[in-house]
């Protein structure tokens, strides 16, 4: 007779890093991640699954894209959502301290581990050692977790602005949020 032990399953792992290059299966792993964030109506801007191959060729190109940074959040090793830091342009010197917060994202299967606030602070915290002082932010008006996030995180919401977005033939309000960080 084999006793009974008192075993329990292994909480999973959260991480988040700044990923420089795709590894084996982090591609296919972070296009899983966009399509279910997508089909959970929070893909950052997509609103129907784009062909793979266009999904693939966009995240290739976030890595090679010149003054962007990707975040990556991670559970048990598998990515589960992301967020990029985009710089302006060397052109806007009157900028140039402001950094921009876009493509966050957790799928829906790895929320409630606490990956969004992970992503976020890991970006500000790369942008603070950047010599970024400003990160902007703006989301549309049915994202109300991440509404109330950012401003658990010290954002302040600046502006509104009422034909930001449209879905399903309905036009959404967006907002916009700025947080001073250096």
């Amino acid at each position: 007779m084999v006793e009974s032990t008192n075993l329990k399953p292994l909480e999973p792992t959260p991480t988040v890093e700044h990923l420089e290059k795709f590894n084996s299966g982090d591609l296919n792993d972070i296009c899983d991640a966009t399509d279910a964030a997508i089909e959970g109506g929070g893909g950052f801007g997509w609103v129907e699954l784009p062909a793979r191959d266009v999904l693939e060729r966009y995240w290739q190109g976030v890595l090679v894209m010149p003054r962007r940074t990707l975040f990556v959040a991670r559970l048990d090793g598998v990515i589960c959502g992301t967020c990029q830091l985009l710089e302006p342009p060397v052109n806007n010197e009157a900028q140039s301290f402001v950094i921009k917060l876009t493509t966050n994202f957790v799928t829906p299967w790895a929320r409630g581990h606490g990956l969004a606030k992970m992503l976020i602070e890991a970006a500000e915290k790369h942008a603070v050692a950047a010599g970024f002082e400003v990160i902007n932010l703006d989301i549309r008006e049915t994202l109300q977790r991440a509404k109330d996030l950012y401003e658990s995180m010290g954002y302040t919401k600046i502006g509104e602005h009422p034909h930001y977005a449209k879905i399903d033939g309905k036009v959404l309000k967006g907002y916009y949020y700025c947080k001073m960080i250096g």
